[in-house]
């Protein structure tokens, strides 16, 4: 069953077109991933479906629902959540202060901070600094900070902008490791990553972009041997 559904999406940053025509799909259960050069239009595919930008024309499916004139914070509500690229912290607040951030749609006190003990459980390293400011945790630990502060709305759908960008490859694999056990724990991702491989190693179906239009798609374990991917993406 499809979670998000994406009908013929164009979106525009002024005078620039940076999505066109885009048309695709993300079922229950899946991490997905979009692939492509810089300025392919994934980041912004991201921000549409998250309603930070609004869409110049095409639709916005959210199980069912029409979600593409919703306000961001509605969006936050029916179960989107969005780890942005950049991490995006707040440096000046604790780690605690920036979970408690991402529970700012949720009524009971009690349940948020259960949340945010188990997201010291599943990120341990957190739970040792939780009083500390995020800005001085190093960039692995901000990038577990902001999945952790997404996960704390209970998204149906999250969405992962470049979760290994500028990490040292041991940190790229621990964080890779986490989004393969949030997925076996039934979260369903939207993944926006450069290291092209590693994203198709880590999801069900790829969606490959090329200035702002979806080129092909398909089974990422088919398209990690894909002439296209090797050659444009790959290296091979």
């Amino acid at each position: 069953m499809a979670l998000l559904e994406i009908e013929d999406l164009s979106v525009n940053y002024g005078a620039i077109q940076a999505v066109r025509g885009l048309t695709l799909e993300v079922n229950e259960g899946e991490v997905v991933t979009l692939i492509g050069a810089n300025g392919a239009g994934k980041t912004t595919t991201l921000r549409a479906v998250s309603r930070i930008l609004r869409p110049v024309t095409g639709r916005i499916l959210f199980g069912g629902r029409d979600i593409t004139r919703l306000p961001p914070a509605e969006a936050v509500k029916i179960g989107i959540a969005q780890s942005p690229e950049g991490r995006q912290v707040l440096a000046r607040q604790s780690i605690q202060d920036n979970l408690e951030l991402g529970a700012f749609t949720r009524s009971s006190r009690a349940e948020m901070r259960a949340d945010i003990e188990k997201m010291f459980g599943r990120f341990p390293r957190l739970g040792e600094r939780r009083t500390q400011l995020a800005g001085t945790l190093s960039g692995g630990e901000q990038q577990m900070l902001a999945i952790a502060r997404a996960l704390m709305s209970r998204p149906k759908l999250l969405l992962l902008d470049e979760p290994s960008l500028g990490l040292a490859p041991i940190i790229v694999r621990e964080i890779f490791a986490i989004v393969r056990e949030l997925n076996e724990q039934g979260v369903t991702i939207l993944l926006v990553e450069q290291n092209a491989k590693l994203a198709m190693q880590s999801s069900h179906r790829t969606y490959v972009l090329e200035a702002g239009q979806m080129t092909f798609n398909g089974n990422s374990a088919d398209l990690v041997s894909d002439e296209r991917v090797l050659h444009a993406y790959l290296g091979g």
